[in-house]
């Protein structure tokens, strides 16, 4: 396998610990973030969330900010020289999602930038995708690597559930976890960075790459039977451009955030492409702690794996992190030690 880039440092901000090694230290122990909230799920009942404890009480777009500064800063302490010389990718909701927490994306870009006291490269951008744009910002991210464009890429996701317009929709809709409803999740916040630089020596790599579309999407209008085609799909392209199948990966990273259809997807991936011979795959998911933290959760998922990778808990070599959107979007990626080759 030949990797496309390393992941040099992360950083994280999530509701349970307001840095990286607090918060993998918390998800590892199965700690959670989960209490009551200040919305209601009925007259008499608080909603459960899980919430980041801030020091301040900040709202919207700058909570948002701060998230992201948070990470972004953790991220540079461990590699000061990339300080300058670094594009940053942002990944954050779908611009058309009910109650999404910003409103200008570029102006909350160069918030981010004047918090973390980082002039603003010329190929920085954001990307809307919800849940998987950790992928395509991976994937843009390699390509300017690759060129020469940029030193170093930082890819931060940021997103919040937890305001009055989502919690609104998603409890109308059904959604939500709620003490009538098994089938729901549980509406998080959080963000997430990982520092990227071009492949060398030894470290953790990314190897391969898959993004497709999924037709029978959670909120398909059409009713379609859910065949996990778009997830097979993106798992079918990281095994293609990688050279091995699903009986060699060690294990899996997914953003399950708490509803069958994503479990669902899961296993029919499962059962559709693992073939041969293999050890047990254990499936690790950050919801377990977090609930749904949106577009977030790619960069938090690579960060698990990195610290893992670094404090030798990880449950194999390589790693798969999936996510996917509401709309049927599928990312796809494959991770890993050098010695993975």
């Amino acid at each position: 396998m030949s990797a496309s880039l390393d992941i040099v440092s992360v950083g994280m901000v999530t509701a349970v610990g307001l840095d990286g090694p607090s918060s993998c230290a918390a998800m590892r122990a199965r700690l959670d973030g989960f209490r009551e909230t200040n919305f209601f799920e009925s007259s008499d009942t608080r909603l459960n969330g899980a919430p980041v404890p801030l020091p301040r009480n900040w709202i919207g777009e700058k909570r948002m900010a701060h998230l992201a500064a948070g990470a972004i800063s953790e991220a540079f302490e461990a590699a000061p020289q990339a300080r300058g010389q670094t594009a940053l990718i942002l990944c954050l909701p779908e611009e058309d999602r009910p109650g999404r927490p910003m409103r200008d994306n570029s102006a909350l870009l160069r918030r981010i930038g004047e918090i973390v006291n980082v002039s603003p490269h010329s190929r920085s951008r954001t990307v809307a995708h919800g849940r998987p744009s950790g992928h395509a910002a991976f994937d843009y991210a390699r390509r300017l690597l690759g060129s020469g464009e940029a030193p170093y890429v930082m890819i931060a996701g940021v997103d919040s559930y937890l305001t009055a317009p989502a919690v609104h929709h998603y409890l109308d809709k059904k959604r939500l976890l709620t003490s009538d409803n098994p089938d729901g999740f549980i509406p998080g916040e959080a963000a997430a960075a990982v520092l990227c630089s071009r492949p060398e020596g030894d470290g953790f790599k990314l190897f391969g790459l898959g993004l497709a579309r999924e037709p029978a999407s959670i909120v398909n209008a059409d009713d379609l039977p859910l065949r996990a085609d778009g997830m097979t799909a993106a798992y079918s392209a990281v095994f293609r451009e990688s050279g091995i199948e699903m009986n060699r990966l060690g294990y899996r990273i997914s953003d399950l955030v708490g509803e069958q259809y994503w479990f669902k997807q899961a296993a029919l991936v499962t059962i559709r492409l693992l073939r041969g011979r293999h050890r047990f795959q254990d499936l690790w998911s950050p919801a377990e702690s977090l609930g749904n933290v949106g577009a977030a959760v790619v960069p938090l998922m690579v960060g698990m794996a990195w610290t893992a990778a670094q404090k030798g808990y990880a449950a194999g070599n390589p790693v798969l992190i999936e996510a996917s959107s509401d709309a049927g979007a599928c990312g796809a990626a494959l991770f890993g030690m050098r010695k993975a080759a």
